[in-house]
């Protein structure tokens, strides 16, 4: 299932390419969703993605919003970190 979205969200970057961006977060809320369903399962990406674009919304203040690390990250980290 994860394909799909990741095709359908690849499509989107393609054919918007000539549209003036306008997204206040970074990475931008395509981006995002992209990285998502490549870290995550399915259901937990479709809630990333949602609640990224549930954000963004002109009441927001925008900025710098990462997609939050998997385990296999988080696990890596603690090592590096000791």
């Amino acid at each position: 299932m994860n394909k799909i979205f990741i095709k359908l969200i690849q499509f989107y970057q393609k054919s918007s390419k000539n549209q003036p961006k306008h997204c206040k977060y970074n990475p931008t809320c395509s981006n995002y969703s992209l990285e998502a369903y490549l870290k995550f399962n399915f259901f937990k990406a479709t809630f990333l993605s949602l609640w990224r674009i549930i954000r963004c919304n002109p009441f927001s203040k925008g900025g710098y919003n990462p997609v939050p690390p998997n385990d296999i990250e988080k696990f890596y980290n603690l090592i590096i970190n000791i």
